[in-house]
């Protein structure tokens, strides 16, 4: 079954229950949705950490945390995909959803500066934070949906294959 696959990756529910850090959280965190493997919970968890990837924001992970709980998607998930953007990755991705909010919102391109120190970048983060925030969002709604349809088809062909080869042996030890 697809949880058998995505079982191997994941940290042990007790394990992370049992974490002195999370114990503010009291019995949300025992809510068995949050670990549980179906399709339904594994889909939205690819939906909101892919989205939560995408956003530009300090927390990423406090906040697909919250939505996973909100929600009750699978919390593990839900957090590993946030780090889709990490520092290897999260300048060009950012750039992109920049260019893209840009294009959308019809805004000319920045002057280029040889001089980049802090006073640069709030002046020109005035100027980029719409762009950014538009594409960013954009990007992760749409990147976002293709995970949860993704994980549908792929959750619904692995359960199919496990069916016909279930069918196969029965007709093979029938015979």
């Amino acid at each position: 079954m697809a949880r058998k696959i995505i079982r191997r990756f994941l940290p042990d529910a007790a394990a992370v229950k049992e974490k002195p850090a999370l114990q503010f959280l009291g019995d949300l965190l025992h809510d068995p949705n949050l670990f549980h493997l179906n399709r339904h919970s594994v889909s939205l968890a690819f939906f909101f950490g892919i989205f939560f990837a995408f956003m530009p924001l300090p927390g990423q992970m406090v906040l697909a945390a919250l939505c996973a709980l909100w929600v009750r998607c699978n919390l593990p998930i839900t957090l590993a995909l946030v780090w889709i953007t990490n520092p290897l990755t999260y300048a060009p991705i950012f750039f992109a959803t920049y260019q893209l909010g840009r294009w959308i919102l019809d805004v000319p391109s920045l002057a280029t500066s040889s001089e980049h120190n802090w006073a640069w970048v709030m002046e020109e983060f005035s100027h980029i934070w719409k762009p950014l925030l538009l594409g960013s969002a954009l990007t992760g709604f749409v990147i976002g949906g293709l995970g949860y349809i993704t994980m549908q088809l792929f959750w619904r062909w692995h359960v199919a294959r496990a069916w016909q080869r279930r069918k196969d042996e029965r007709q093979q030890r029938d015979n």
